[in-house]
């Protein structure tokens, strides 16, 4: 361990860990301020100053944690965890398996996936998007496997959720409710992954509980900002800009 936090000073670089805390910085305040988005914006400015490859695993802490408190603060646990469970088996399973070939992975794949991530996530909440779809454990198993597939190769499966749970008309109380439990379901089986891949070591694992020093904090700032400047300005704004960075991850991938 003495030997890791050597070679992790030796080789730090002023600029990038500058470039690194703003990143975490914003991407936290959005999550602060309109619950949602952190990988989203983490990823948008990560993948310009990194290979995607590195940026996936700083996330992890940062997703488990706030996830784990999402979930914790939500009611009628047990109800949703008996609801939703086949949708979080079918996450977990589908999301460890395609971490685990991670660094296989074509950087334009990896790219231009974590582009289309962007992309549903902007769209779907700029404008509400439904699919005509129905109860039924059939719809929690392809929503679940489709979203641990892109989740696994991107880090972010929070647009296939939401997309289902908006088109199901779930109440605001239950969606924050079964988003944190959806996406706490990943996080496990995505660290694993990682660690099967190569991608999720020692020295990854101390800068990601850095990031979350710094994501703690600007959780909170985004928290005290969320009644003092107008959500809805604020939210369009911020999902506007996912969406056209999306559009030139998708163009990145494609070249």
């Amino acid at each position: 361990m003495n030997e890791t936090i050597a070679a992790l000073v030796q080789n730090f670089d002023a600029l990038l860990t500058a470039q690194l805390v703003l990143i975490f910085l914003f991407a936290a305040i959005v999550k602060g301020f309109l619950g949602i988005g952190l990988p989203a914006a983490a990823m948008a400015f990560l993948t310009l100053i990194m290979p995607p490859t590195e940026a996936i695993p700083l996330l992890w802490l940062s997703i488990l944690a706030t996830n784990s408190l999402q979930f914790a603060h939500a009611p009628n646990k047990l109800a949703i965890a008996r609801e939703y469970w086949l949708f979080a088996a079918a996450i977990m399973v589908s999301i460890f398996i395609a971490s685990m070939f991670i660094a296989d992975y074509p950087t334009g794949l990896l790219t231009g996936a974590i582009g289309v991530a962007m992309v549903l996530f902007s769209l779907n909440l700029l404008l509400g998007i439904k699919l005509k779809i129905g109860p039924g454990r059939g719809w929690h198993l392809g929503f679940g496997i489709l979203a641990g597939v892109l989740g696994g190769i991107s880090s972010i499966w929070s647009p296939v959720v939401a997309m289902y749970l908006v088109t199901r008309d779930v109440s605001k109380e239950k969606f924050i409710g079964v988003t944190g439990f959806l996406f706490l379901a990943g996080v496990l089986p995505l660290g694993a992954g990682q660690l099967v891949a190569g991608i999720m070591t020692f020295p990854v694992l101390i800068k990601s509980a850095l990031a979350l020093c710094v994501v703690l904090v600007g959780f909170r700032i985004g928290e005290l900002l969320r009644n003092r400047i107008s959500q809805e300005l604020f939210r369009k704004a911020v999902l506007i800009a996912f969406f056209l960075m999306g559009c030139r991850l998708i163009l990145n991938g494609l070249s």
